[in-house]
C-alpha cells in the first residue's frame, strides 16, 4: 500500500486533468471509428508498439529498431489506404456528435419504407441492390457513386433504381432515415458455391457482405425474387415477414434494451482502458523518467515571541535534495520552495529544531529526496530596553591654535531596545566618525548613530545634533 501511495506522492490536479483530456480523446476516437478498418488498423499499431516496449524493457536492440520502422511504416499505410473512410467520419460529423454523441448505426430506419420498396421492385422485376451498413465503413471496399442524402421514401428508392435512371446499376447504401449513396460499385465474390443463376448483382452483395459486417438486400430482375446476404449467409426472402423480421435484427438492435445494455457495457470498457493507459503513460513519465536535484532554500522564521529576538543561527539555508519529472525540475522557480519554523514555543537561550517535510513546501509532483542539515541551532534573546548615553566619535585632530572647550549631544542619551545579552556590555552609543581637520569654528552638526549589533533598535530616530565650542588658545 505504501509503494501505491509512493507512485502517486506527485500528483496534482494538472496531471488529473492531462490524463482525462487524453483519455477522453482517444474514447471519442474509437467512439467515431468504431467497427470500421480504421481502428482495427490501429488496433495493430497499438499491439505493435506494446512488443516494441516489451523490447526496450527486456533489451533487445535490433528488435525495438525494427518495431520502431514498421510502426511508423504501417501509421503511413493507415493514412493513405484509408483516408476516404477517414475523412468521411470526419466530414459528417457536426460538432457535438464529433466531440459529445454516441453514433448508434441504422438507428431508427424507417424498415416498413424499405420493405415497401423491396417488393414494388419484385412485383415489377425491377432490378435492385440495397446496402444497409452497421459499423464497419466501405469506402475501403465500395467504389464510385453519387451522394445523395436525401430523405428515404418508396418513391425516391424506386425512381433509383427505374431501368431509365443512370444509377439503377449500381448499389445504393441506405443510413438511417437517409440515402447517403447511389450508383455504387461494389466487389465481386470470389465464392464458388454460390448458385449458378446468381448474377453480378448477387456477386456483388455477397462480396460486400463477406467483408464488412453490411446487411444486403437483391431483387432480381429476370425472376422479381428477393435475396438477402449477411455476413456469409444466403437468405431467400418469401414475405414481408421474413424481411422484416431480419431487418429487425440487423439494423434495430442498438435500439433495444439487450443492445443499449451492451453498447453501455463495451462504451463503458473502452472508456476504463483509455484511462487505464494514460495513466500508466503519466506514471512512467512522473516516476520511470526521475530527476534528483538539489535545491538551496532559504529558512523563514514565523511566529516569534515578541519579545524575544533572534541572536544567532546554525544556518539560514537548507540544501534539499528533491526528485520529479525532468520538465517539472526544471520549472521550479525560488519562489515556490519555502521553509517555514515555528518560533512560537522558543525559550531564551538555544533552540535546537529539527526540519521535517511538515515545515517544507514543495511544487506539486516533487517529492522530497534528503534535508540537509535536518537540524538547526537558533539562540534566543529577551528583549529589554536600556538608557545609554551619546558619545561623539571625534577623529581627526584641530588644527594647532584651536582647542575644544565643550561638546554636548542633543538629547543627551536614547533609548535602546535589543537583546539582554547584547546591551549587557554596551554603556555608550557612538555616532559616526566626525573629522576635527575640517573645524575651524564653534557650531552645530547632525550626525547617525552606530548600532552594534545590528539588532539594536532605537525608540526615536537615528540622527543627534552635536553641539561643539571651539576656541583659540591662550598664548
Amino acid at each position: 500500500m505504501e509503494n501505491f501511495l509512493y507512485l502517486f506522492s506527485g500528483f496534482r490536479w494538472q496531471d488529473a486533468l492531462d490524463i482525462l483530456l487524453n483519455s477522453y480523446i482517444l474514447f471519442r476516437l474509437y467512439v467515431l471509428f468504431r467497427g470500421t478498418n480504421v481502428i482495427r488498423a490501429l488496433l495493430v499499431i497499438c499491439g505493435l508498439w506494446a512488443i516494441q516496449q516489451a523490447a526496450v524493457s527486456m533489451g533487445l536492440i535490433i528488435t525495438n529498431w525494427a518495431m520502431q520502422g514498421v510502426i511508423t511504416v504501417a501509421a503511413l499505410i493507415v493514412i493513405i489506404v484509408f483516408r476516404n473512410e477517414i475523412s468521411t467520419v470526419l466530414q459528417t460529423k457536426t460538432l457535438k456528435s464529433f466531440l459529445w454523441k454516441i453514433p448508434r448505426h441504422q438507428f431508427n430506419t424507417p424498415l416498413n419504407i424499405i420493405i415497401e420498396s423491396v417488393f414494388e421492385l419484385a412485383r415489377k422485376k425491377i432490378g435492385a441492390l440495397i446496402v444497409l451498413p452497421l459499423k464497419q465503413g466501405l469506402d475501403s471496399v465500395a467504389q464510385g457513386g453519387i451522394p445523395i442524402r436525401g430523405k428515404l421514401s418508396q418513391e425516391m428508392l424506386v425512381s433509383i433504381f427505374w431501368p431509365g435512371n443512370p444509377l439503377h446499376d449500381g448499389a445504393t447504401i441506405i443510413q438511417g432515415e437517409r440515402i447517403t449513396k447511389a450508383g455504387v460499385i461494389l466487389p465481386l465474390s470470389k465464392r464458388e458455391d454460390l448458385p449458378s443463376f446468381f448474377g453480378t448483382r448477387h456477386r456483388a452483395a455477397s462480396g460486400l457482405a463477406e467483408l464488412t459486417d453490411a446487411m444486403v438486400i437483391v431483387v432480381s430482375e429476370e425472376r422479381g425474387e428477393i435475396s438477402l446476404f449477411q455476413g456469409n449467409q444466403t437468405h431467400t426472402i418469401h414475405n414481408r415477414l421474413a424481411l422484416g423480421k431480419l431487418l429487425q435484427e440487423h439494423t434495430g438492435d442498438d435500439s433495444t434494451p439487450k443492445g443499449v445494455r451492451r453498447q453501455k457495457i463495451e462504451l463503458f470498457a473502452i472508456g476504463l482502458i483509455c484511462l487505464l493507459c494514460f495513466t500508466g503513460i503519466w506514471l512512467r513519465f512522473s516516476n520511470g523518467l526521475e530527476t534528483l536535484a538539489t535545491q538551496e532554500v532559504p529558512v523563514e522564521f514565523i511566529n516569534p515571541d515578541q519579545n524575544m529576538e533572534i541572536t544567532s543561527s546554525s544556518a539560514y539555508n537548507v540544501n534539499l535534495l528533491v526528485s520529479g519529472a525532468k520538465p517539472l525540475i526544471n520549472a521550479i522557480k525560488p519562489e515556490q520552495l519555502n521553509i517555514k519554523l515555528d518560533l512560537s514555543h522558543s525559550v531564551v537561550g538555544i533552540n535546537k529544531f529539527y526540519i521535517t517535510r511538515n515545515n517544507i513546501l514543495l511544487p506539486p509532483g516533487i517529492r522530497l529526496k534528503k534535508i540537509q542539515p535536518a537540524e538547526i541551532e537558533i539562540s534566543m534573546d529577551a528583549l529589554i530596553e536600556k538608557k545609554l548615553p551619546i558619545q561623539p566619535n571625534w577623529i581627526g585632530n584641530l588644527p594647532k591654535d584651536l582647542i575644544m572647550k565643550k561638546a554636548i549631544s542633543i538629547p543627551a542619551t536614547v533609548q535602546v531596545t535589543g537583546g539582554s545579552l547584547s546591551l549587557k556590555d554596551i554603556s555608550t552609543i557612538f555616532t559616526k566618525p566626525i573629522s576635527l581637520d575640517k573645524i575651524t569654528k564653534s557650531g552645530t552638526i547632525d550626525v547617525v548613530l552606530i548600532l552594534k549589533p545590528a539588532s539594536l533598535k532605537l525608540q526615536t530616530k537615528n540622527t543627534v545634533q552635536i553641539k561643539y565650542i571651539i576656541s583659540k588658545k591662550s598664548s
